[in-house]
């Protein structure tokens, strides 16, 4: 097996820009020196290792020291990065590496790898065993992502073992050891004592993870060909009737694959929320789901999208660049090619807040007309319009951007104006 593991790393980076991920240890001092290893393919391919020093102690920093001389003796960019501030929990450390990964590919138009084990994927499929995980979340690392990890058929002895024959220094991290981290207490402790109670427990789960992984597939594919998902400024809407074709079995297994495309990854209550949510909630209707989602029901279609934020309620004077919760205004001397744009009275106050119930305005060519209404009509959902903005000139109502335009907010002989435009940014 020592001898496959650069030829492994070679066949999984062939043909793409990879940014390599180290830590020190000795997995990924093994991905880096298999990657870039004078006749290994995959050589070529490297533009940058990439390393992150927690902050958490001298080991780190010994770390992140041996990582820059290695891979710069190598000739390879090193890109590293200290955590600004002292970093706790497993979760905090996760998201700062990964945020700093993320960020160097980016730049750099790449993919990023990892020295992600066969022991690793065993961890992490236990551990969302024990939290109840559905099919997707059983997949774990086998899970189609733009994250490579050539080495995860490889176990930490045949990596101890490639490390050891080829001489490689790397650094303990001491907080492995320690019991007080979910993934250490399994790492050390509860996986050993279920494989001496079951010897095939490994096998299962790492079979139990191949069939999650097809599963996940085909049904991402079953949204494809069935379900003709809508995009529209990061939200997802689906059709309701096309969901109701299927039973609540099924539609538990649909729903965090339709989420994730929104980018949610739904727990089993909100699975569960979501499956009730199809079939009996009424349009205007909307549920709250985890990580500042929800979902809501609209005109025929269920969306999946980021919850709103308490927008500011103050108003705000309209002069130059003017944002306004997930809205922004921009004073162009421009053409008005649409209701994102008006020619506002120069000599009147300009302002704008958020709709409030109660508000009236009367629209170009017709009488006076509830916001609430032209927002109703213009097909802003129950969702939407308590953040949605509104225009004054003094203390009247003239633009409701993206809906309608008074006769005040339009050019006339003689009058001087302000063009202003209007964009969202929240989605």
């Amino acid at each position: 097996m020592d001898d496959s593991v650069p030829a492994l790393v070679a066949r999984e980076l062939s043909a793409k820009r990879v940014v390599l991920a180290v830590s020190g240890g000795r997995d990924s001092m093994s991905l880096l020196h298999a990657a870039l290893a004078p006749d290994n393919a995959a050589r070529e391919r490297v533009v940058a290792v990439a390393t992150f020093d927690h902050a958490t102690g001298a080991h780190a920093a010994e770390s992140a020291a041996l990582v820059y001389s290695v891979a710069a003796r190598l000739g390879v960019e090193v890109v590293a990065e200290r955590a600004s501030i002292a970093l706790r929990t497993e979760a905090e450390w996760r998201a700062q590496r990964w945020s700093f990964l993320r960020r160097v590919a980016l730049e750099r138009s790449a993919q990023i790898a990892t020295a992600h084990t066969r022991d690793d994927q065993l961890e992490t499929v236990l551990m969302r065993v024990m939290r109840g995980a559905g099919a997707r979340g059983l997949a774990a690392l086998l899970a189609r992502s733009a994250i490579l990890r050539p080495l995860l058929s490889v176990t930490r002895d045949d990596l101890a073992r490639y490390a050891l024959s080829e001489q490689l220094a790397w650094v303990e991290d001491p907080g492995n050891a320690r019991l007080d981290h979910l993934r250490n207490r399994v790492r050390h402790e509860l996986l050993p004592a279920l494989l001496r109670a079951r010897p095939a427990l490994g096998a299962e789960l790492l079979a139990l993870a191949e069939r999650a992984a097809a599963l996940r597939n085909e049904v991402d594919a079953l949204l494809d060909r069935e379900l003709s998902l809508e995009r529209q400024n990061g939200a997802v809407l689906v059709a309701r009737d096309a969901l109701l074709r299927y039973d609540a079995e099924a539609l538990a297994l649909l729903w965090p694959a339709v989420a994730a495309r929104a980018g949610a990854t739904l727990d089993r209550r909100g699975t569960d929320r979501l499956v009730t949510f199809t079939t009996s909630e009424r349009s205007g209707a909307r549920i709250q789901l985890s990580g500042g989602f929800e979902a809501a029901a609209h005109r025929g279609a269920i969306i999946v999208r980021r919850a709103a934020t308490n927008p500011p309620q103050s108003a705000l004077t309209l002069q130059g660049m003017v944002s306004l919760g997930g809205f922004r205004f921009d004073a162009r001397d421009e053409a008005v090619v649409s209701l994102w744009s008006a020619k506002l009275p120069a000599r009147k106050t300009l302002t704008v807040r958020m709709w409030h119930p109660g508000d009236r305005m009367v629209p170009a060519g017709g009488g006076v007309r509830r916001v609430k209404g032209l927002l109703r009509d213009a097909g802003v959902d129950a969702a939407s319009r308590g953040s949605w903005p509104v225009v004054l000139a003094d203390d009247e109502i003239v633009w409701v951007p993206g809906v309608r335009r008074s006769s005040a907010a339009s050019e006339r002989p003689g009058r001087p104006v302000v063009t202003y435009h209007c964009e969202r940014i929240d989605r």
